[in-house]
């Protein structure tokens, strides 16, 4: 199994932060985010590669953390050659690029790598080996509001997926879905397919709608806290909870 993490936005939400340094290299106490994120990866046994798409402005940034990692992974970095939100390749073009560029004919695990949160990344690895099929993750979203953000989804008895929307209106559960997925081998056909047929390359959720309907695909249910690191207030709040030890004790 390969792990992309998707490290290629520009995060201008959190300007004047991130001016200079990507979300992902922001401190949390004494670590990085992205810190944060590797290690729960590196409990992982099945990947092998851990995989940083990200872009020309940062790249140097990641390549320097990338040169301290002493974990028991291979960490390469890559350069998608973007500059700016305007000629972003988004997401879902990224992934294509990683597979494209680095010839991925195997499993991936795609996360966002400004993401952290409180359950084992294994339990979430074994699910998918339980089920072997395509699969996401998705909580309870106890803030309503939240839900009009992010990707909303409704499952069946067994945890199948039946529907998907991103950013709903009119929610049709209050089951959020964060940027954690795991594909199949087969699936990355796929991913040529919806790009081929002008689907969007943004947002990674815009690909789950579309592949419900080429295959099935399941979710896994998780009860801990997730935060999405995506403002200057909520990373001073989680700076606050990490201080006081709190960080994933309370959900923000």
């Amino acid at each position: 199994m390969k792990c992309i993490l998707l490290a290629a936005g520009y995060a201008t939400r959190l300007y004047p932060l991130t001016e200079n340094m990507p979300k992902a290299l922001l401190k949390l106490g004494d670590k990085t985010i992205l810190d944060m994120v590797i290690e729960k990866i590196d409990e992982v046994g099945e990947v092998e590669d851990i995989y940083i798409v990200t872009n020309a402005k940062f790249y140097e940034n990641f390549a320097g953390w990338a040169e301290s990692y002493t974990g028991p992974k291979k960490v390469k970095v890559l350069n998608d050659n973007t500059t700016s939100n305007d000629n972003r390749l988004g997401a879902i073009g990224d992934l294509k690029f990683v597979i494209d560029k680095e010839n991925i004919d195997d499993e991936i695990l795609v996360m966002a790598s400004d993401n952290i949160f409180g359950f084992p990344l294994t339990d979430f690895t074994n699910a998918y080996a339980e089920k072997k099929s395509d699969m996401i993750c998705a909580h309870k979203i106890e803030n309503k509001a939240e839900l009009h953000t992010m990707g909303v989804v409704e499952l069946d008895s067994s945890n199948k997926v039946i529907s998907f929307e991103e950013k709903p209106e009119s929610p049709r559960s209050d089951l959020g879905v964060p940027p954690f997925y795991l594909y199949k081998r087969e699936t990355l056909a796929l991913i040529d397919k919806y790009l081929a047929e002008g689907n969007n390359p943004d947002a990674p959720g815009h690909f789950v709608p579309w592949l419900i309907t080429q295959t099935d695909v399941y979710a896994y249910v998780f009860d801990a806290t997730r935060i999405d690191i995506g403002t200057v207030e909520s990373y001073h709040e989680a700076c606050e909870l990490q201080k006081q030890g709190r960080l994933f004790k309370k959900r923000i």
